[in-house]
């Protein structure tokens, strides 16, 4: 939680030349293919609605908002958003060129 009780968002924040941002959008109904470049060394926040994440050997986790996760290296087939609103997944990461 932020300093208010309010959910930690990236979103509108300037953040350190050293990182960049990355925005997914899941429509409702959706399913976003999971990639492992795609969240390479990224802390990812669930921004906004919930998102299953559905892992290659079956079964699944549910994240809402203002869940934390690392998604590099996961077994993760699939996220899927079974709701009525869309999930907004925010992604920060090491530049490039910083990444060691």
């Amino acid at each position: 939680m932020g300093d208010e009780g309010e959910p930690i968002s990236f979103l509108g924040r300037r953040l350190p030349a050293a990182f960049e941002l990355h925005v997914v959008v899941v429509a409702p109904g959706g399913v976003h293919a999971y990639d492992g470049a795609e969240w390479r060394d990224a802390i990812v926040l669930v921004e906004h609605g919930v998102i299953e994440l559905v892992y290659s050997a079956g079964g699944g986790r549910v994240c809402e908002t203002g869940d934390v996760m690392w998604l590099d290296g996961l077994p993760v087939r699939a996220m899927r958003n079974t709701r009525d609103e869309p999930v907004v997944l925010v992604a920060v990461s090491r530049r490039d060129a910083d990444r060691a």
